[in-house]
């Protein structure tokens, strides 16, 4: 694609050099830049990214062709000058690939908690049913059945609009998309056609980058409010709300889809009824708008209850029976790191769970408090860098649900841990039954070595992460492994 044909979709501040270059793929990381590729210079975000202008040198060193600037660099190769280098960036990788997401149905998930869970759901009921299916999120990129990992939730424009163009190229039917606060803020989900906006809860958490909890909650709406004016019999737009949600009315007020709610509590379209939670699974009476039947669940809390409403509402919509519904959830396995059972024989229950916010872990830990024959054993931290509001929240959460509780380091990047682990404590009313240990690896350990039967360990935070940040190194660091390991351990004993 030629250069000009690029900045003809812009309304431009001006250009530098020769247009007619040809382009062979847009990055904004100079790192992985390849020959004919076009820079884009994306402006910094204090604490998060850094400001792209300061590695246009670096880029063209390895091979970039041309450049998307917010200012003149006074660097001698074709420059397109923009008001706006973020939303220009969406914009031309949308256009690059061919605006793929015009090729199959989008159905995108914001909230604070199940947006990983929720979309592993709507996933396996549209593949069962027989459509082709694709998915982006926490947990990796899957297409055409192989999975890709990933490093972000919401993919940059050049990655997400390459990626949906592979689906579409193997005729992909269905896309289920992740769509985080910051994705929607920094403009990565421009471009892309979404059918269906689902919105799981709201509750505090990326503090830390949004501000307020009114800037992150406008940061999530905005999402509903871009469906779009326009419908045809071909092209409806639905917003799925949860209905318990005290964001939900907010929401429906400024989206122009047609609004679809599901709920335990409160009246809804779609509504869970004679719910029964145990350690093993969930059984309850879905009634609806198809229908009433039983379902049962593999996966264990009333929050996956809700997981659950919310993609059987997206799937109806879909065309998909009630009865092959059923079938598609009592089939489900747990989601990798999602309330994750690790068991290699022991007498007591370990579990691995992403909960990484004060309504997360709560929902885990008020879950494992209605089945619990012993005690429960709390292992979490909080990463580092990051919303310090939530530490003492989560501190007392913890505090108040398990019998031990054992703080540690979660990701604490160039924060000192210790600190962080004060900061926790600050807001247990009874820090007596903690323990602090920064070392993560000897907290698992710790806690297993102190289990007994019919207790239950809850480890917190990381889920799926295979990985921790300390400093400024990335070490392989994964929690089911290490639990595993000490399990195996102490059977030995």
């Amino acid at each position: 694609m030629k250069l000009i044909e690029i900045s003809k979709l812009l309304t431009i501040k001006r250009t530098i050099g020769n247009m007619n270059v040809e382009i062979t793929g847009i990055q904004m990381d100079s790192r992985k830049i390849e020959k004919g590729n076009l820079f884009i210079c994306t402006p910094g975000i204090t604490g998060f990214l850094e400001d792209r202008h300061h590695y246009a040198n670096d880029a063209i060193k390895n091979g970039a062709i041309a450049l998307v600037t917010e200012r003149d660099l006074g660097i001698d190769v074709p420059t397109i000058i923009v008001n706006d280098a973020r939303y220009a960036m969406a914009i031309i990788s949308t256009h690059f690939y061919g605006y793929p997401s015009l090729d199959m149905k989008l159905i995108g998930i914001t909230g604070t908690n199940g947006k990983t869970t929720t979309s592993y759901i709507i996933d396996k009921i549209l593949s069962d049913y027989g459509y082709k299916t694709g998915l982006m999120g926490n947990n990796g990129v899957k297409i055409n059945h192989n999975v890709y990992p990933t490093d972000i939730n919401t993919q940059e424009p050049p990655i997400l609009q390459r990626h949906l163009r592979k689906m579409a190229e193997v005729n992909t039917e269905y896309c289920v998309m992740e769509v985080s606060s910051q994705g929607l803020d920094m403009g990565r989900v421009l471009g892309c056609h979404f059918q269906t906006a689902i919105f799981t809860n709201l509750t505090q958490d990326h503090l830390d980058y949004h501000g307020t909890f009114e800037a992150y909650r406008d940061a999530k709406a905005s999402f509903f409010s871009r469906l779009g004016n326009a419908f045809t019999p071909k092209n409806n737009k639905y917003a799925v709300l949860n209905a318990d949600d005290p964001s939900k009315e907010f929401f429906r007020r400024i989206t122009p889809a047609e609004v679809i709610t599901y709920g335990i509590s409160k009246k809804a379209d779609v509504t869970a009824d004679n719910i029964l939670l145990t350690s093993k699974g969930t059984r309850f009476v879905l009634k609806c708008f198809a229908g009433e039947i039983e379902i049962d669940l593999n996966l264990v809390g009333r929050f996956n209850v809700y997981n659950a409403l919310a993609g059987i509402t997206a799937t109806l919509l879909e065309g998909v029976s009630l009865s092959d519904i059923k079938k598609s959830l009592s089939e489900l396995s747990s989601v990798d790191g999602r309330m994750e059972i690790v068991n290699v024989g022991q007498e007591f229950l370990v579990i691995v769970d992403y909960a990484h916010t004060p309504d997360a872990l709560e929902n885990a830990l008020s879950t494992i408090k209605e089945f619990a024959k012993g005690k429960i054993i709390t292992v979490f931290g909080c990463g580092g860098n990051r919303d310090k509001t939530k530490r003492p929240v989560m501190g007392k959460i913890a505090n108040q649900y398990s019998d031990t509780v054992i703080i540690t380091s979660d990701n604490p990047r160039t924060e000192d841990p210790v600190s962080i682990i004060e900061d926790i404590r600050n807001g247990m009313v009874n820090p007596n039954n903690c323990l602090s240990i920064v070392n993560r690896d000897e907290a698992i350990v710790k806690a297993i070595n102190i289990a007994t039967k019919d207790d239950i360990i809850l480890i917190a935070g990381k889920g799926h992460e295979k990985y921790q940040i300390l400093e400024n190194k990335t070490i392989q660091f994964d929690d089911k492994e290490i639990a595993k390991k000490a399990l195996s351990e102490l059977l030995k004993k």
